[in-house]
């Protein structure tokens, strides 16, 4: 079958399918499955079999659940909320401070757990209300807490790093290490972006400098330096994960546990640890766990009967017979990435179009792990992006009736604008990603 025509019927076939409400597991498989067998034959589903084979014996995947564990172990422990509270006490008196504070706790969290959910149900849950309290713009509030959430795809330990370099072959490591620079960055761009703002118009940050209760313009520097003491426990995990790491002691899995059993620890001085609090962590892991492999199995399925029809000859013929630019080439890719993330889950996109996109990148001859970098700065952006980006679906069950979709969706656009700035930088300053890999692992 002509591969045009090969794709436009797996895609259409791919969103109607999708349409109907199927679960992007069995979507993706039955796709790959059905098609297998009709167009290559009954004995060819023994590479279907192969296939789940060799996802159940990827190593990363150890790595992922055990993050994914880390982080329901301390969305419980208490450790967030003195974060915060120490954060809170450092930026109260700029413009916009709670927010800023809050961007620096999301910042946190996502270097000790590495997921959107945690970053965004712990921010809400603490700091939304404080804000709120203060008379922040409501709809701020809600975008700034959203952005600080999707930084937990690009901070390590990310989930996302691990499973784009399970299905592209790429160094976790130097992924986690990559993923530094653009998340600080984008972390900065927010920060920046509330004091402006809340500079130009005090009202949406409560009213501007001055204007805060008697009892936290007293705050003393005694206060705020012995409030310090609450960030040490996550400096330690944050030390204990990425440095094990980038010094070459431990494996990400390795890590990855290492991050577990200092959780527990961390639990355990905030009063957290107890035995309702360890069977909820273990249960939400397997059925978190249990659906991202089996997207992740079924993704593999897809892409590889995808791939075995001859798509990487065919767009290595589009490229030498067109001559294309290579950076138009690239720019599609990452306009593709965007529209494809308002509709299709995080996880989704990087398993589909991940082993398809990097291989095309590497014969255009860019630096494998800079796309890689760039097209996660991607998704970030597509988890916040209406209608169904991940990040609005958990602020969503955040907010009251009367705020709604619409009101989560519209606190978004600024935010991908600055999320749109920052993959701008990256792409036209490519040492943001390259230069902290490169000094560790060269």
């Amino acid at each position: 079958m002509n591969i045009e025509v090969l794709s436009l019927i797996l895609f259409g076939a791919f969103f109607l399918l999708l349409a109907t409400g199927a679960p992007m597991a069995w979507v993706l498989g039955g796709i790959g499955m059905i098609f297998t067998l009709f167009i290559l034959g009954p004995t060819s589903l023994v590479q279907v079999a192969l296939c789940t084979w060799d996802t159940m014996m990827n190593f990363v995947l150890i790595a992922i659940a055990l993050f994914i564990f880390l982080g329901f172990i301390l969305q419980e422990s208490g450790l967030a909320k003195a974060l915060y509270k120490s954060m809170y006490l450092w930026t109260s008196r700029i413009p916009g401070g709670l927010g800023v504070g809050t961007i620096l706790v999301c910042t946190l969290i996502a270097a000790m757990v590495g997921t959107i959910g945690a970053g965004i149900v712990t921010a809400s849950t603490i700091a939304m209300p404080e804000m709120l309290k203060r008379h922040y713009n409501e709809r701020m509030v809600i975008g700034l807490i959203m952005a600080g959430g999707t930084l937990g795809i690009l901070i390590p330990p990310s989930v996302g790093f691990l499973v784009y370099a399970a299905c592209t072959g790429l160094s976790v490591g130097q992924l986690l290490a990559g993923g530094i620079g653009p998340g600080f960055l984008l972390s900065a761009l927010y920060m920046i972006y509330i004091v402006i703002r809340c500079t130009i118009n005090p009202a949406m940050g409560g009213g501007g400098r001055g204007k805060l209760v008697p009892a936290e313009e007293a705050i003393s520097w005694k206060v705020r330096v012995l409030s310090l003491k609450d960030s040490v426990p996550a400096f330690l995990l944050v030390f204990g994960v990425l440095g094990s790491i980038f010094t070459g002691v431990a494996t990400p899995t390795e890590a990855a546990a290492v991050g577990c059993f200092l959780a527990f620890g961390i639990a355990a001085i905030y009063r957290g640890l107890n035995w309702r609090m360890v069977k909820s962590s273990v249960f939400n892991t397997g059925r978190l766990f249990g659906m991202v492999f089996w997207i992740f199995a079924c993704a593999n399925i897809f892409t590889r009967f995808y791939m075995g029809m001859g798509l990487r000859d065919y767009l290595d013929g589009i490229i030498t017979t067109w001559q294309i630019n290579p950076w138009l080439i690239l720019i599609g890719m990452m306009l593709f990435i965007f529209l494809a993330g308002m509709i299709i889950a995080d996880i989704a996109i990087v398993l589909v179009c991940a082993p398809i996109f990097t291989e095309l990148i590497v014969s255009l001859g860019f630096d494998p792990l800079w796309f890689g970098l760039l097209f996660l700065v991607n998704v970030q952006i597509a988890c916040l992006s209406p209608p169904f980006g991940s990040a609005l679906i958990y602020m969503r069950g955040c907010v009251t009736d009367e705020v709604g979709f619409k009101g989560v969706a519209w606190a978004s656009y600024p935010f991908i604008a600055i999320q749109i700035v920052g993959l701008a930088l990256c792409m036209i300053f490519p040492q943001i990603i390259l230069w902290l890999p490169h000094q560790l692992f060269t």
